[in-house]
């Protein structure tokens, strides 16, 4: 039995520059399958590799996989967008070769599983929530029938009349920590970048879930939509130690310097990133790296900043999201705009860079709202403003509004724009044209401060930060055509 977790041709977020990194849910599942003796594991990264649509069929064809596995755990390669790309690339295999199982997991398939696969003939099956255990059933009953699948849990597969039916819930992992090291031996490491500048880099996950549950995110769409609201807020980690031991055999065996912790907060456990600082520090490793965390966490670990400083933090990520308490608490965040506010200041008086996550195109979002969202996130002044446009995913309810109001229809969607960096949805004040406009200009005001540009630039930052901020303002005239491709401009 042979596996292939293919990435097809795709493209990366445009603020990011040139950006690419391992995939993470492959890396995950080939190191289970290949560590249970289940199958042979390859990964084709077409993206890494500089391979077209053509170049990535004719590669399949000569590996001769039993099983195409497909899937994401992250937001950041091209948003939801990455769904079509997917889509894609097994319509192409499983039109040119019937015999190979197609297979899709993770984002967006989870939370939308039974319209994926009936709108997707030629995928044989999604995976739901988590897929380690999932995928070893799948692979053990294909060697030997020994239930239907449609008594495995987590799969969603068809009736022989083609009805779909998803398998009983399956379980989370409730322990990271037993699972084994992503397979990178299986990538190009050496083709990897961040932000155009950081390289070698690679991306990481140590957790799975969040403590949050705001209406926008990304991992609504990560979950079983039966149970999707536990499943969300069951945060797991791993040991500070064990996420070492990873960073280790990155910068040993691949020469990787820069590391982005791509968990959505990953200091949620104070006594593991102290774990996790003091053994890295001890073993000597060198790699720097950036994560992902709320305002109320990294307050709350405002003594232990010049630790994760030392350790080798050197820029950190919180939301600022939107203008006001009020709306933060609409949104589900959980947190004020003066610990926002607070989080950016503690991090510049540790000389860690700051990226402020900011959303537009919330349903009650007016032209004034936007730009007192934009006055507000001017004063708190992150260093990196990083501006999304709402875009829902299935199981949020910002998705369920949407629908609601007759805004999109999920079997219709253009999927190739739905990235969080084109505007897809009006408001109930805004048309989408009007959300676009309004991202266009707060992206290109944001950045037109050359006071704030010379703070950065003449600060005691690494100049990894410097370099970050510098590809940010590189790709503004991206993000403003992309903003202009609904309206027609």
């Amino acid at each position: 039995m042979k596996v292939l977790f293919l990435t097809p041709p795709l493209k990366a977020w445009d603020s990011h520059g040139h950006h690419l990194a391992a995939n993470q849910m492959h890396a995950q599942l080939a190191a289970y399958l290949r560590e249970k003796n289940l199958a042979d594991v390859e990964a084709l990264d077409s993206r890494a590799l500089g391979l077209d649509w053509d170049g990535m069929l004719n590669h399949v064809k000569e590996s001769k996989p039993d099983i195409v596995f497909v899937g994401e755990l992250l937001h950041s390669t091209c948003g939801a967008a990455v769904i079509w790309y997917f889509n894609e690339g097994l319509r192409l295999i499983k039109e040119a070769m019937p015999n190979v199982i197609t297979v899709a997991g993770g984002l967006w398939y989870s939370g939308d599983a039974e319209r994926q696969l009936r709108l997707n003939p030629t995928i044989d099956y999604i995976m739901l929530g988590e897929a380690e255990l999932t995928l070893e059933d799948l692979v053990n009953n294909m060697k030997e029938r020994k239930v239907d699948d449609r008594e495995i849990p987590g799969l969603v597969s068809r009736r022989e009349d083609g009805t779909i039916v998803m398998g009983p819930h399956r379980d989370l992992i409730p322990d990271l920590n037993v699972l084994p090291m992503p397979a990178y031996d299986l990538f190009p490491m050496d083709k990897y970048v961040g932000h155009t500048y950081w390289k070698p880099f690679a991306e990481m996950m140590t957790s799975r879930g969040c403590p949050g549950k705001c209406h926008f995110c990304y991992e609504w769409a990560l979950y079983d939509s039966r149970t999707a609201t536990k499943d969300f807020t069951s945060w797991r980690g791993l040991k500070g130690k064990r996420i070492v031991d990873e960073l280790d055999i990155l910068e040993k065996e691949y020469g990787v310097n820069t590391v982005v912790m791509q968990d959505d907060a990953f200091n949620s456990d104070t006594e593991a990133m102290i774990e996790f600082c003091e053994e890295k520090i001890k073993r000597g490793n060198k790699v720097d790296w950036v994560c992902l965390g709320r305002a109320d966490q990294w307050i709350s670990q405002h003594s232990i900043l010049p630790l994760m400083k030392k350790a080798g933090l050197f820029l950190a990520l919180t939301g600022v999201e939107v203008e006001d308490d009020m709306t933060l608490t609409k949104q589900g965040k959980g947190v004020t705009v003066e610990q926002i506010r607070k989080t950016v200041q503690i991090l510049r008086e540790n000389d860690i860079g700051s990226v402020g996550t900011v959303l537009i195109g919330l349903k009650e979002d007016t032209e004034q709202k936007i730009k007192e969202r934009l006055r507000v996130a001017d004063e708190i002044d992150p260093d990196i403003f990083a501006l999304d446009y709402l875009t829902p995913v299935p199981n949020s309810p910002d998705w369920k509004y949407g629908i609601k109001q007759g805004w999109f229809d999920p079997d219709t969607i253009d999927l190739k724009t739905w990235d969080f960096q084109h505007p897809v949805i009006p408001t109930d004040y805004l048309s989408i044209e009007d959300v676009g406009r309004l991202g266009a200009w707060c992206m290109r005001e944001y950045y037109s401060k050359p006071e704030r540009i010379h703070r950065i630039m003449t600060s005691n930052y690494d100049m990894k930060v410097k370099l970050c901020v510098k590809d940010f303002m590189a790709n503004i005239a991206k993000w403003e055509a992309n903003s202009r491709v609904q309206s027609g401009a």
